[in-house]
């Protein structure tokens, strides 16, 4: 049974993260907030009103890159200190402070963009051709310029930009903060209740009692919340709209593409082919589920139950390392030094506790090591989920070696492809390494529970509900909690069609994800986990050839748009090819299950 979260000061510091990594002591971040105040005064001094040239231009650039190196390091100082204890008033009371600073120091240097847009194209062309460490970020404003509002209105919104970004801290400190979940009974018995317990713990209790009650107790403590979180979110998207229009655009959905550098078809294929061809395969697993389990019926709070409960194995945190190591091997001694380090240099923060953001990241600073939450429950699937965020740390790990900041971030459409190729690669050396029948469909079952429904599911439909949300934003409309309700539920109902009861509780699971506060996030997951799988089938077929080609790709950052990354790893994604024959995987790894299921249950 999960225990009672325990607060921070009570963990086990050795399963925590070390942030040394970024700064020895307390003074030292002190001074590089100072140092960056001081670097915006110099650029500031030097060249404001004098972008004018290509010169100029570039020295101020060389300039920025230092001071976002900076800004970089101080804020994810501050923001990890906080993601693992949201109860703690000296970690929040350093951010807030290091915020309203930031937003001054982003305020008065918007001159930089807003002067360079306003420049001629001759000029900034000339800057291009002068500076290979510049070309990108100045191709970037170029591709914007059109959309670019008068430098005072650019340097109001910088400096608003503590209030604008708000909704997101706003929603993280009710979920986190202010939520009490309490305990919940099941069949006489009391049992804790928390965000991370029902997430990481209860929504795979294969007591069906005792799952049901968590969920409806869960969903219970949700729905008094329900109002608050709409309001915050309509704040979030009204927000968005807003500055849409003020730029020129007709749709926020639009203005949400532009920095992904993908067009719109690409991110309306991914919705809606997979809605349509995905939807029978999950179903047919649906049933699997239903079937394994004896259930009455299957509904919305049985769907993340395990295809073989009593087999997963337990795995500590030191073991893992070698599973780790085995998939990721395949990908060199460099990005294995990268796997070492992070668990030798804490790296990672393992534990759980009272106040912790929940979910799994991974943040690299450019200038520092990378850094992973994970809450471990000591079973075989974190193993995934740890491939998974690997994948983030040893992408920018070494796209940091190779590329400057201006270049390091690929477009948050790629952003996942390197994550959820680990997974793949786990899977792989997983079921390489048994021919054990209930360890192969563990393992080809996780992939769809976990990896693909994760990325394929999960997040899918909660970008087609959000798809909705923006239609009803675009056409002048508005949202409240109701509504919101009824789209979520008319999403899940559309996807799970008569296989899956759509219980009460569950149109409540768009207050569960935060992905909303970040633009079009939540449709990057299965686009990503779309190249990855077509690589990682390249790999079993072409090995070290397919392997060197990704590789290439992580060192490439954000130096290409997502099309041309997924060209040099060998996928086509201006076609609905990759898509639909990722999702037939899908549907032949289901049928494998079913296969392995019959066999086994004949032994």
């Amino acid at each position: 049974m999960p225990k009672a979260m325990q607060t921070r000061n009570e963990v086990d510091v050795n399963l925590t993260w070390d942030l040394t990594g970024i700064f020895k002591t307390e003074k030292d971040y002190e001074l590089a907030v100072e140092k960056s105040q001081k670097l915006t005064d110099e650029i500031e001094s030097e060249f404001k009103g004098k972008l004018n040239s290509a010169a100029n231009i570039n020295r101020c650039l060389d300039k920025l890159r230092e001071f976002y190196q900076l800004a970089t390091l101080t804020g994810t100082y501050a923001h990890l200190a906080v993601a693992v204890d949201q109860t703690n008033s000296e970690n929040i009371s350093r951010q807030s402070k290091l915020t309203n600073i930031s937003s001054i120091l982003d305020s008065r240097l918007s001159f930089v963009d807003s002067e360079i847009i306003q420049a001629d194209e001759e000029v900034i062309q000339e800057a291009i051709n002068s500076s290979k460490e510049n070309k990108g970020y100045l191709e970037d404003l170029l591709r914007i310029k059109k959309y670019a509002l008068h430098p005072e209105v650019e340097r109001a919104l910088s400096a608003l930009a503590p209030v604008l970004d708000s909704p997101e801290e706003i929603y993280s400190m009710a979920k986190l903060a202010d939520m009490d979940f309490g305990t919940f009974t099941a069949e006489g018995k009391e049992y804790p209740l928390s965000f991370v317990l029902f997430e990481g713990e209860w929504e795979y209790e294969k007591d069906t009692k005792l799952r049901r009650a968590a969920f409806e107790a869960f969903s219970k403590k949700l729905r008094e919340y329900q109002y608050t979180f709409a309001s915050t979110y309509k704040t979030q998207v009204q927000k968005e709209k807003t500055l849409a229009t003020l730029r020129g655009f007709d749709s926020v959905i639009d203005s949400l593409l532009l920095p992904q550098k993908v067009e719109r078809e690409l991110y309306d294929r991914q919705i809606d082919l997979t809605m349509e061809n995905l939807a029978p395969h999950m179903r047919k697993f649906a049933k699997l589920l239903k079937k394994i389990h004896g259930l009455d019926e299957m509904t919305f709070a049985d769907l993340k139950l395990d295809v073989d409960p009593d087999f997963e194995p337990k795995i500590s945190v030191e073991e893992s390392k070698e599973y780790i190591k085995g998939a990721l091997g395949v990908l060199g001694e460099d990005y294995l030094e990268a796997v070492d380090r992070a668990y030798d240099e804490r790296w990672i923060d393992f534990v759980q506790n009272k106040g912790k953001s929940t979910g799994a990241f991974c943040s690299s600073p450019y200038g520092a090591h990378p850094y992973i939450l994970i809450s471990w429950t000591e079973r075989m699937r974190e193993v995934f989920v740890l491939a998974h965020e690997l994948g983030h740390a040893g992408h920018f790990y070494l796209a940091h070696q190779n590329q400057n900041i201006f270049d390091s971030r690929p477009s948050l459409y790629f952003i996942e492809s390197p994550s959820t190729m680990n997974e793949m690669l786990m899977a792989n050396y997983l079921m390489k390494n048994t021919n054990e029948k209930r360890m192969k469909r563990w393992v080809l079952s996780s992939l769809i529970s976990r990896t693909y429904y994760h990325n394929f599911v999960t997040h899918l439909l909660e970008a087609h509900y959000q798809r909705e949300v923006y239609k009803i934003i675009d056409a002048g409309g508005s949202i409240y909690a109701e509504k919101l309700n009824e789209l979520k539920r008319a999403t899940l109902e559309k996807f799970w069609g008569d296989t899956v009861k759509i219980n009460e509780g569950a149109e409540l699971t768009w207050m569960r994800q935060s992905h909303y506060y970040n633009g079009l996030y939540s449709y990057t997951y299965s686009a990503g986990l779309t190249i990855a799988t077509e690589v990682s089938k390249r790999i079993l077929t072409e090995g070290q050839v397919a392997l060197d080609d990704w590789k290439n790709v992580l060192k490439a950052g954000g130096t290409k748009t997502p099309v041309e990354l997924a060209k040099m790893a060998g996928v086509d994604i201006t076609t609905d090819k990759p898509l639909l024959d990722t999702i037939d995987h899908i549907g032949n790894i289901i049928d494998e299950i079913i296969q392995l299921t019959d066999e086994i249950e004949k032994e």
